[in-house]
């Protein structure tokens, strides 16, 4: 297989973690959070953390590397406006997903503290309003990097 598809492939099949992956989390953590079940949005946190650091934290690194190298290998120029509204959306999911993943450790402190009253922490549910306004525009982000990913409607070289 040429070194370029592989790459394509590689680079494809981990934005499909990350996009499938947010969704997923932010599905699961907003539909147990709407339950007020106490032992189910701690089970939930728990796994979102894992979840996170299992798929995502790998597929964002996977996609950093591999959007590299096939910019190297198609010739694409790092100064070109495609490239900087590219790179500056990944930069801008990563200023909103690294506060995420703080707030996601807190959550499930807070969801798991919360077990033994049966009342979840009052903390928790401003928490989770952060954790929402930061995972929106980023999600929104990720979804306009596919698209200029697929268009690439600004000049690459």
């Amino acid at each position: 297989m040429d070194s370029y598809f592989f790459l394509k492939l590689i680079h494809i099949l981990s934005a499909v973690v990350i996009a499938g992956t947010g969704a997923g989390i932010a599905f699961f953590m907003f539909m147990a959070n709407r339950t007020d079940n106490v032992a189910a949005i701690a089970i939930t946190a728990r796994h979102v953390v894992l979840a996170d650091w299992i798929f995502t934290a790998p597929a964002v690194a996977i996609q950093f590397i591999t959007g590299w190298l096939l910019m190297l290998k198609l010739g694409y120029s790092f100064e070109s406006t495609w490239f900087l509204m590219v790179i500056s959306l990944f930069i801008f999911i990563g200023i909103c997903w690294i506060p995420v993943v703080l707030i996601q450790y807190k959550l499930k402190a807070l969801a798991t503290s919360s077990l033994d009253s049966g009342e979840i922490h009052p903390d928790f549910k401003r928490m989770m309003r952060i954790w929402t306004a930061l995972g929106i525009p980023a999600f929104a982000c990720i979804l306009i990097i596919f698209w200029l990913m697929v268009f690439k409607p600004l000049s690459v070289i």
